[in-house]
């Protein structure tokens, strides 16, 4: 029927409808033992004998489709209810919720970014982060660290601890700035703003903390972090009043670093 309906469109399509057909039914076959009742399957992974179930979100949450950046946001629940919507789990069982932060904030595509450097330090957290678009390809765009936006993700998320990725990629900047508040005509915004005309006219108010000018890839502890990086992390976490748990300052599995 799908061939018969674009031959319609596209009378000179070339398509072996029988063939088609005889390669589908071996997929079909290899796929059927991997399908199966979601709702069920979580069910019985939640009552049966103790497991621990890590449930990982695609995307970020401020490209969450209800308390995203709408209109530039993906088509799913990005959040911690993507956990509900998307698996059938009921919200009682989901437990410990883990926030996944770069030490600096990135966006691909259109839409408002306050903390955007257009400049040299944004292309050098680009080339230093190697930030494209995983889907697209496009460079992502980057600037400091948004606080603000994070804290929002927190409010939505409710996070019981961070992961602070990437930290490595600031090694080489002398000083490094933090965005703490949001102001629009000269007045302060208590919160993240839900209208998106609003978040383009955000002027940013920064922190500015010391780089500590030296690499950090080989450190495997949080003591063996410069007093900066250390300072900065503490930094974060004071803002958040959320924990740092894990920081990364490399791409391998051992230089992410756990600190309790």
């Amino acid at each position: 029927m799908l061939a018969e309906h674009f031959l319609t469109m596209y009378p000179k399509l070339n398509v072996d409808v029988d063939r088609e057909l005889e390669q589908l039914k071996g997929l079909a076959e290899r796929l059927r033992p991997l399908v199966t009742d979601g709702v069920y399957f979580m069910h019985r992974a939640l009552t049966g004998p103790s497991k621990k179930i890590l449930v990982e979100g695609a995307n970020a949450a401020l490209l969450d489709i209800d308390f995203g950046t709408y209109p530039f946001v993906t088509s799913s629940n990005c959040t911690v209810g993507g956990v509900c919507t998307g698996l059938g789990v009921p919200p009682s069982y989901v437990g410990r919720v883990y926030g996944v932060v770069k030490a600096y904030t990135t966006r691909v595509g259109v839409g408002a970014f306050p903390t955007e450097q257009d400049n040299e330090t944004g292309e050098l957290l680009q080339s230093r982060g190697r930030e494209f678009g995983v889907t697209t390809g496009r460079k992502r765009r980057c600037g400091w660290l948004d606080l603000i936006l994070v804290r929002y993700a927190h409010m939505v998320n409710g996070f019981s601890a961070i992961a602070l990725t990437k930290l490595d990629i600031l090694d080489t900047l002398p000083e490094i700035k933090v965005g703490v508040a949001y102001k629009v005509d000269g007045k302060s915004l208590p919160s993240f703003p839900a209208n998106m005309d609003v978040l383009t006219r955000v002027s940013v108010d920064y922190e500015t903390l010391p780089g500590w000018c030296c690499n950090t890839e080989a450190a495997r502890s949080f003591e063996e972090l410069p007093s900066q990086a250390q300072s900065y992390i503490r930094f974060i976490e004071d803002f958040l009043q959320v924990p740092v748990k894990w920081v990364g300052v490399g791409k391998s599995r051992e230089s992410m670093i756990k600190l309790f």
